[in-house]
């Protein structure tokens, strides 16, 4: 049998999928797992806002994109709104770029196909509550073969491809960012507080005009600043 952890050392989970035996097979899955714990699930988004409001312990959502009525990316758009306290993990048979661009736009901080493997989903649980994003090789290998879609800036011409100015500083951060490491390791890493790290995020995030990490790890990589 699994040994309880304390609370503060869990992660709560709420598994949202319109199919019962999805849920049930992830829950099996995660069952050995001592760190994580399935505390709530739901069938639809109106019934996982339900529970959300219901159970104010769980840290991350794992979200079927493809339900009816409210489907995965506008559940994504209300739980970010009502709990920004709270991580969304997308969860797809599919992995084309618009329904990825669709979740990071929302607020998404992984997404994970359904043919994902056991140590796969825990590690991808862990990381996303840990403040991280996380995202399966076939994502990620989708984001980096449309890197070279034109982003939506302002002005136009070459001075618009421009890459963005980044300080010195702004530079080292960023490489930590594309190794997933978190901003607590980023902070000891470079001595500095954990707010600072997180304020060089945003003020990159507005120079490059990027909406997500992701996003602004691919405007890096276009531009080669990593």
């Amino acid at each position: 049998m699994t040994e309880l952890l304390p609370a503060t050392e869990r992660i709560n989970l709420l598994l949202v999928d319109d199919h019962q035996m999805v849920i049930e097979g992830i829950k099996t899955l995660l069952k050995t797992d001592a760190v994580i714990r399935v505390v709530a699930q739901a069938n639809a988004g109106d019934e996982a806002l339900r529970r959300l409001r219901d159970h104010p312990e769980v840290q991350v959502v794992v979200v079927d994109l493809n339900m009816p009525v409210m489907g995965g990316v506008e559940l994504t758009r209300h739980i970010r709104t009502e709990f920004p306290g709270v991580r969304v993990m997308a969860l797809s048979m599919f992995h084309d770029h618009a329904s990825v661009l669709e979740v990071l736009e929302a607020g998404g901080a992984g997404y994970l196909l359904k043919n994902t493997t056991k140590a796969e989903l825990s590690q991808a649980i862990r990381d996303v509550a840990a403040g991280r994003t996380h995202f399966s090789q076939e994502v990620g290998r989708t984001l980096l073969e449309n890197m070279d879609v034109p982003a939506q800036r302002p002005g136009n011409g070459a001075a618009a491809d421009r890459p963005a100015e980044l300080t010195t500083r702004e530079k080292e951060i960023l490489q930590m960012v594309a190794a997933e490491k978190s901003n607590h390791e980023i902070a000891e890493t470079l001595f500095i507080s954990e707010r600072t790290v997180e304020t060089h995020r945003k003020n990159m995030l507005v120079k490059t005009n990027s909406k997500s990490i992701v996003g602004l790890i691919q405007y890096a990589l276009k531009h080669k600043l990593i």
